[in-house]
């Protein structure tokens, strides 16, 4: 192969991931010509709603997948956080590579950490994961939608729009982003997506070539952790108008993993975990899936998805 395509959202982090991934390649096979091709996504279109009132996770994904079925690209770089439980027939998520931070942070210009943050501050966020997180941890709190790339986010915080807000540390990394204060939101207190600071790489089933161009950047304990949590996603029927979070580790040879679905306030969490072999990696993650619902999870996301519902009439 003398020239592959990567569609690619156009926002900075999106370009850096898919930057990186032309780079490896690049670095691996010279001579190899490396083209992006940039699309709007759905979820690019519509900022001035919240994600969970527009249909969630496959806002920012459906665009480029048709590029992929069409033929207009050979690859697609994804967030793995922003990409659905199911794939579109015909294509599947051939490689994920090695996964950088999985956490969140709590940036603010004022207050070092949660605790300092004053009685009512605001912060800001769109995920109803980390609203519901972030509440739990401290009900008297604010929370403000906050859209938008991440330079946008930090433009707004350091306007004074919010006391803090709350994003991903992946991106803060990749894009080498700062803020005066810098909190890490982690386990046990705070679990992050499904999927977190992991990349996929996604083309047509039948590209063998693919899968053997491509092969030297999958990370055995990456995919085995992030089919675990997708396969607790899917179980669940979980996206984002429900605050679902996961969290699983690969050391020797075995998995754990912890899974959590809570109400939008914080209220109401069920938390279960899970170990096994990395071989059972989805069956362990459906298995905690189960014993949530069983737990009072189904009540919970019944609620959730009636309240979207009604919302929507």
């Amino acid at each position: 192969m003398k020239k592959i395509t990567i569609a690619t959202r156009g926002s900075k982090l999106a370009l850096w991931q898919a930057e990186h991934i032309s780079a490896r390649l690049k670095e691996r096979y010279s001579g190899l010509e490396v083209e992006l091709l940039k699309v709007k996504t759905t979820g690019d279109k519509i900022l001035d709603v919240p994600l969970a009132k527009v249909g969630g996770k496959g806002l920012f994904v459906k665009e480029i997948e048709e590029a992929l079925l069409d033929g207009r690209a050979d690859i697609a770089v994804h967030s793995m956080k922003d990409m659905p439980a199911q794939l579109p027939e015909g294509l599947k998520l051939g490689i994920i590579p090695e996964r950088e931070s999985r956490f969140d942070v709590l940036l603010s210009k004022s207050h070092p950490d949660i605790s300092s943050l004053p009685t009512g501050a605001s912060v800001g966020t769109s995920s109803l994961r980390r609203q519901a997180q972030i509440l739990h941890l401290r009900p008297d709190l604010e929370i403000q939608m906050l859209r938008g790339n991440l330079d946008t986010r930090l433009r707004k915080l350091n306007d004074g729009v919010y006391d803090a807000i709350i994003v991903a540390a992946a991106g803060m990394s990749r894009l080498n982003l700062q803020t005066r204060y810098f909190t890490e939101l982690s386990p046990p207190y705070f679990l992050p997506a499904v999927g977190q600071g992991a990349l996929g790489i996604e083309y047509q089933q039948e590209r063998v070539d693919l899968d053997e161009l491509l092969g030297f950047m999958d990370d055995f304990s990456t995919r085995c952790c992030v089919e675990c949590e997708r396969a607790f996603l899917a179980e669940l029927e979980g996206g984002c108008q429900v605050p679902i979070a996961c969290y699983c580790t690969h050391e020797d040879n075995s998995i754990q993993a912890t899974g959590l679905v809570c109400d939008l306030m914080g209220e109401r969490m069920i938390r279960k975990s899970v170990s096994g072999k990395p071989k059972d990696a989805r069956s362990l993650g459906v298995d905690m899936a189960r014993q949530i619902l069983e737990a009072g999870g189904r009540q919970i996301l019944a609620e959730l998805y009636a309240c979207h519902d009604n919302s929507q009439d």
